[in-house]
């Protein structure tokens, strides 16, 4: 998807709405970074830098839950789709540079909640413990 303009302003509002709602009800003391727009370049380069970087995608094997993340990992990067899904080309981009392809599970969740579904997944193996 490509936000430009007036979609992108007001995507990102919407983004950083949510981002301090969701700090204020999980009563957290600081307001997580909310990354600007970036290109295939700019994630890719995020990849590359990233302790730990993860892709959801359909036709992934390795499921999410089984992932050992280290809970003293530095920067971790999850990527997930757009309505439509990540096309193979984009799938073999991100894994070349370094993100695991991984699923959440036998069914496809919608984009609007597979990276929260997908962050509580993280969030178990790494700060509930």
């Amino acid at each position: 998807m490509r936000w430009r303009g007036d979609r992108a302003a007001k995507g990102l509002k919407k983004w950083r709405q949510t981002l301090i709602a969701a700090t204020k009800q999980a009563r957290r003391s600081r307001i997580p970074e909310l990354a600007p727009l970036a290109d295939r370049k700019i994630v890719l380069d995020r990849i590359a830098a990233a302790d730990v970087a993860l892709v959801l995608h359909e036709s992934a094997v390795e499921p999410l839950a089984e992932i050992d993340v280290p809970a003293e990992a530095g920067e971790v990067v999850l990527i997930v789709g757009p309505e439509g899904g990540i096309s193979e080309a984009e799938l073999a981009d991100f894994v070349a540079a370094g993100a695991r392809s991984v699923r959440l599970g036998s069914t496809v969740l919608r984009t609007s909640t597979a990276g929260s579904a997908a962050i509580a997944v993280l969030s178990a193996q790494t700060r509930w413990r």
